[in-house]
């Protein structure tokens, strides 16, 4: 007999040890492609319009102007100071040598990504006071990668802003690099601690998280690495889907993405070892405990992670190829820590037993340790006065909502992107001040010729628009006689300059007037440049928000009814969540306006705002009612509630904190929109955690008793 128990427990023994081996194996062929996944971002805003958009027709002509010229991202050096004769002829003759000049400590000179037979030159403002250099740079340098792996843009601007402060300083001037090409330079530059210094600031804040949830010295472990083989695995897969252009990857979706699987895969390990602790007071075999807890987990926790998946895959309805691209992202992550907590994370804590909870060892001695202390008390609390409870959590819940309607999201533009303050829009300011704000970055008109001098005069008399040239088939440099305005298939281009930076909101909001005053005159006529790109992005995410949010919430609730098999618990849920949202952006609005003094929020801030925070919010809710239905069959419903809020209270919490925690880490990048998105999953998740989950839901289901599982059965207990 001892010998039939004993190979009883050595099975699945060994099966958890072959479940191991292939986990390693997959993290050391998914390990190493992870470590690429920078290599092939995309983080050109241009490119992730639909063809639709009027920008998007229009660049595919402005190129056909620009074959032979290739200026299609305008980099600004400006030089700051007294200006005469002398200082633009010795700055002209340092222009002449910049292209040689090698980019970064790789062996690729700058002239590779300069325009071939494009003289550059400098020209003086009208105050005498600053001298303004245009480089005309190939659109290929924002993809290209040098031979050392690093990106091109961000690389050759830093070279820039070195040979120009050199300069300057050697002829009592300074310098600043700036215009759309330094702006994007500056922002893929921020990317760069998505593989450091985020990576490692979550893994930190999760490890010390853990550590205090359980008191233990090795626990932690087992769900941290679990956590970090989801990641590799997740980013491995990511990697070999955005190489093999089945996917869009930006700087972004790979910040979102790190966060994302370690938050989600540690709050299903949270929940599972709760299980399992639970569990082994009740078994003998570790490997008897861990089956009766993912009999009790696995079904929560794959409709926690159905309802995030399926609210991040209807991104792909975006009209934004860099939405579409994270809905499968963040799916594929969401995916990854689900199979790898119910698989390795099981198979790791039944190959180590018991000592790994030490000292607060779980004995097979048929006790719920969980069914007294602090929740114990906070159940006994909801017990006693529950409508009070959630009519009062209501109320406050809706007056912060009520401030959601005043959030500004708008828009940013590029230099409002910052955190910080780079050199870039220090020189986009200073820029304003002695050139028009549209220099370098003009807004273009595809325009028929025989309408190019009506078009012209019509343009002019448009608020905002500061003056009007056509392109020509060379350059204009002062003293050198004007060249022809050239023509391809009957169409030129106008480039109008901007009075306004045309980075700015303000910019973009000129766009309507221009093609409503061209469009009067000819339909045909199309308006592109960078200002139009950001205008016609704002719409797209606009349209986003008024489509896939509705969407969403469809998804979920039929999720829900599914899963608790109630059409009114499934509603009173949804309900609580969107309340809590709306209750999220009301404080966001306060906090970003009021604390962090941002500019605002970007056009689709709320989008992503939705779905992190309902998906993500709905998981607690998921957690929570999926035992209170479990013990409402044992008990009653009013019974159950109070305890699935107790055996629950202590590992939704700990859940809720790592998340939050974990997006809250988004912070250290020094980029608006992901420290909103960071503060306002990190504020929605505490609230949905410690409101909504602790007092609103379970006081609300407590006073509507049985009827809260109408119409199945249940509602009769």
């Amino acid at each position: 007999m001892s010998a039939a128990v004993s190979k009883k427990h050595r099975r699945p023994f060994v099966y958890s040890l072959i479940v191991i081996f292939l986990w390693f194996g997959a993290s050391g062929v998914f390990g190493p492609l992870f470590g690429k996944l920078s290599t092939v971002q995309e983080n050109d805003s241009s490119a992730f319009l639909p063809d639709s958009a009027e920008s998007t027709q229009a660049a595919k002509i402005i190129a056909q102007f620009n074959a032979d010229q290739n200026q299609s991202l305008p980099t600004l050096v400006l030089y700051l100071g007294e200006v005469n004769a002398e200082k633009i002829a010795g700055l002209n003759a340092h222009l002449g040598q910049l292209g040689s000049k090698k980019i970064g400590d790789s062996d690729v000179p700058i002239s590779k990504y300069l325009t071939q037979g494009e003289k550059i030159y400098a020209f003086a403002s009208q105050d005498g006071k600053a001298l303004l250099v245009n480089l005309p740079f190939k659109s290929e340098i924002a993809g290209d990668l040098l031979p050392n792996d690093l990106p091109a843009l961000p690389e050759t601007i830093a070279t820039l802003r070195q040979d120009a402060a050199q300069y300057a300083k050697s002829v009592g001037l300074t310098s600043n690099v700036t215009g759309i090409g330094a702006l994007l330079g500056d922002l893929f530059g921020a990317f760069k601690g998505i593989d450091s210094s985020l990576l490692l600031t979550t893994l930190g804040v999760v490890a010390i998280i853990l550590i205090v949830v359980y008191r233990s010295p090795v626990l932690w472990i087992f769900p941290l690495f679990a956590a970090v083989i989801a990641l590799s695995t997740a980013g491995g897969l990511v990697y070999l889907l955005t190489k093999n252009d089945f996917i869009d990857l930006n700087g972004q979706s790979q910040g979102i993405l790190s966060v994302l699987v370690l938050g989600a895969a540690t709050d299903y390990a949270l929940l599972l070892i709760s299980r399992y602790r639970e569990e082994l007071h009740h078994h003998d075999a570790p490997a008897d405990a861990m089956r009766a807890a993912l009999k009790g987990v696995f079904e929560p926790i794959v409709a926690s992670g159905s309802t995030v998946i399926a609210a991040l895959l209807v991104l792909l309805l975006s009209d934004l190829s860099g939405n579409r691209g994270l809905g499968p992202v963040g799916a594929i992550g969401i995916a990854a820590s689900m199979v790898t907590i119910l698989t390795l994370l099981p198979a790791l804590l039944v190959v180590f037993g018991r000592w790994i909870f030490w000292p607060r060892i779980p004995r097979n001695d048929d006790l719920n340790t969980q069914l007294t202390g602090f929740w114990a008390k906070v159940g006994a609390g909801v017990q006693k006065r529950p409508r009070k409870l959630w009519i009062a959590t209501s109320i406050g819940l809706l007056a912060l909502a009520g401030f959601s309607t005043t959030l500004n999201a708008r828009g940013l533009s590029t230099a409002d992107s910052f955190t910080k303050r780079p050199d870039s829009v220090v020189g986009l300011e200073l820029l304003g001040q002695h050139f028009p704000g549209g220099s370098g970055q003009p807004t273009e008109l595809v325009v028929p010729e025989a309408s190019a001098e009506e078009v012209t005069a019509l343009l002019l008399k448009v608020e905002g628009v500061a003056s009007v040239e056509p392109t020509r088939t060379a350059p204009t440099i002062p003293g050198q006689p004007v060249a022809a305005i050239k023509v391809i298939d009957g169409k030129v281009i106008l480039n109008a300059t901007l009075a306004l930076n045309p980075d700015s909101v303000a910019a973009r909001e000129v766009i309507p007037a221009i093609r409503q005053a061209v469009g009067a005159l000819d339909s045909s006529i199309l308006v592109g440049g960078s200002t139009a790109v950001a205008f016609d992005t704002d719409v797209a995410a606009n349209h986003d928000n008024r489509t896939i949010i509705p969407i969403v919430l469809v998804i979920i609730t039929i999720i829900l009814g599914l899963l608790l098999r109630s059409i009114l618990s499934a509603a009173l849920l949804l309900a609580t969540v969107v309340l809590s949202f709306l209750a999220t952006l009301g404080a966001c609005q306060l906090v970003f306006e009021n604390l962090f003094g941002f500019a605002g929020a970007d056009t689709s801030f709320p989008l992503f705002a939705f779905i992190f925070l309902v998906a993500l919010g709905i998981d607690y809710n998921i957690f929570l009612m999926t035992r209170v239905r479990e013990e409402s069959t044992k008990i009653g419903t009013r019974a159950g509630v109070i305890k699935g809020l107790t055996v629950t209270g202590g590992v939704i919490t700990s859940a809720g904190i790592v998340l939050a925690a974990t997006f809250a880490v988004l912070g250290v990048l020094p980029l608006v929109f992901l420290a909103e998105l960071g503060f306002a999953v990190a504020f929605g998740v505490l609230l949905d955690t410690l409101i909504v989950r602790t007092l609103l839901v379970p006081a609300l289901s407590y006073d509507i008793g049985g009827k809260i599982w109408w119409p199945s059965k249940l509602q009769s207990k």
